[in-house]
């Protein structure tokens, strides 16, 4: 029998990671934290005489070289036109480098605290930030990076969960059954929909992922930049209840409108692209389960209740395809 695979950062300790940063020449004062992070691994790591750094290790096998370098230019183009994000530094004319098998690059340290999303001129401005980047995001698109659709996030999600056998027997027909109608809604609210713009995303863009200062907000995480719909980058920063929901899509759109018009056919893909992120991330986890950090992190994982519950969930989900998309206040 061959030896089970090392789990993805085997190898990779504190003092690898110190010796990773000096190989690109900065000189490590033997202070780190380990950022939280289960994608990648994540680490701000002291300079000597100067401020720490933040160091990021890419999971190996994920993204390849060219695809993690797009999203560095497309970060770079972001910052050349001055819109707050955190680009990789260039190191002897790289972004990205390798040491020992592992890929990584190197960040300035940023710091900020949580926006204030209920808060009208908070949801403006990030209104005003979102349309800016989409403006630069029209500007060419992604030859490296996937896009995010039915295909990629939704049937490649359920055919992986299926073959792999993550699915408890006896609930494969009810997840599998449930699991195909929430994607034949999901294809008519695209049809709905019609045919929109697809840009260059964040892709991921859900208040965890933005800091905000005095001086406004700036993005840190550009790792699940896809192709996409504007709206993919709207929806996680709506309020989960009903009530409040058309009065903050209505302040983002404000915003929005400043430096980008606001297709609303893309409303229809609300809760549609909402589906496809929920069978996303349950497949995300089961690839991954190999890493120590996912069994200790999400126990609840892959046990009955937690299957039954995904069931429900996308019941739930098939109902609110089916309803008028949300609009916003007037």
């Amino acid at each position: 029998m061959s030896e089970p695979a090392a789990p993805p950062y085997a190898g990779l300790t504190p003092e690898a990671v110190m010796d990773a940063v000096e190989s690109v020449g900065l000189r490590c004062d033997g202070r780190q934290l380990t950022l939280n992070s289960y994608e990648n691994r994540v680490y701000q790591v002291g300079i000597e005489d100067d401020v720490p750094v933040i160091a990021k290790f890419y999971r190996p096998g994920r993204w390849s070289d060219a695809q993690i370098l797009e999203e560095h230019a497309f970060v770079r183009e972001l910052a050349e036109q001055e819109i707050p994000v955190v680009a990789a530094l260039e190191i002897g004319d790289a972004s990205l480098h390798a040491y020992e098998g592992f890929r990584f690059s190197v960040f300035p340290r940023r710091g900020g605290r949580a926006p204030e999303l209920e808060d009208p001129e908070t949801l403006e401005w990030m209104g005003r930030f979102l349309g800016r980047i989409h403006v630069v995001g029209t500007a060419k698109p992604f030859t490296e990076r996937p896009a995010l659709n039915p295909e990629t996030f939704g049937r490649a999600s359920r055919d992986w969960l299926l073959e792999h056998g993550f699915i408890p027997a006896d609930l494969k027909d009810a997840w599998t059954s449930t699991v195909d109608q929430a994607l034949g809604a999901v294809a008519q609210c695209y049809e709905r929909a019609g045919s929109v713009d697809l840009l260059r995303l964040h892709g991921d863009c859900h208040p965890g992922n933005v800091l905000w200062t005095d001086g406004g907000p700036h993005f840190v995480d550009f790792d699940d930049a896809r192709t996409g719909p504007a709206i993919q980058d709207f929806w996680m920063l709506l309020p989960g209840d009903a009530e409040n929901l058309p009065t903050a899509l209505k302040h983002l759109i404000t915003g929005y409108e400043q430096f980008r018009d606001f297709d609303d056919r893309e409303l229809h893909l609300i809760e549609a692209l909402r589906t496809l992120r929920l069978l996303h991330y349950s497949a995300w986890i089961a690839r991954r389960w190999d890493d120590p950090a996912f069994p200790a992190a999400f126990p609840w994982f892959n046990t009955p209740r937690y299957w039954q519950d995904r069931v429900l969930e996308l019941r739930e989900q098939v109902a609110l395809m089916q309803e008028a998309p949300v609009r916003p206040a007037r």
